[in-house]
């Protein structure tokens, strides 16, 4: 009897920890990972922070717009921002890479030559996007939620 208890319970022990090996590559198959397709179509988004150094004007910046990703690492922006009081319309254009971790950059052109840089992750299977700008003249972050969600762009 004490033979078969021993038996089951190492029969049991090995299911589970088949079950276990097992279970992390079944999850594994399930996220691939993301690339720059995962970005495709129009985000709304918004914009809060400062703008802290020159030569920005400092002050307070707060954006809101519409940025499309093409899922081949191009994207444009259409937005209105205001700075410090200062309200004004722009079309930008600029360029996106990802990672396989969900995590990338993009920058935006806002002037000839000079670019403005962030670094994002992004959320709910693609459908959103948290950011940061990363140049040393804002401390600013950047939520981007698709437009249309389930619906081919």
């Amino acid at each position: 009897m004490k033979h078969s208890n021993t038996t089951k319970t190492f029969a049991m022990a090995a299911v589970a920890a088949l079950a276990l090996a097992i279970a992390p590559a079944a999850k594994a198959q399930v996220n691939k990972g993301c690339n720059t397709a995962t970005l495709l179509g129009t985000f709304g988004y918004t914009v809060t922070g400062s703008f802290v150094a020159a030569p920005a004007p400092l002050g307070l910046y707060a954006e809101v717009g519409a940025q499309t990703f093409d899922g081949n690492g191009n994207t444009a922006v259409n937005a209105m921002s205001n700075t410090n009081g200062t309200a004004a319309a722009s079309s930008r254009t600029g360029t996106y890479t990802v990672n396989s971790d969900c995590t990338g950059t993009f920058s935006i052109q806002i002037a000839p030559g000079i670019a403005s840089h962030y670094f994002f992750v992004i959320t709910s299977d693609g459908s959103g996007y948290q950011a940061v700008c990363l140049d040393p003249v804002a401390v600013i972050t950047r939520v981007g939620t698709r437009l249309y969600p389930g619906r081919a762009i």
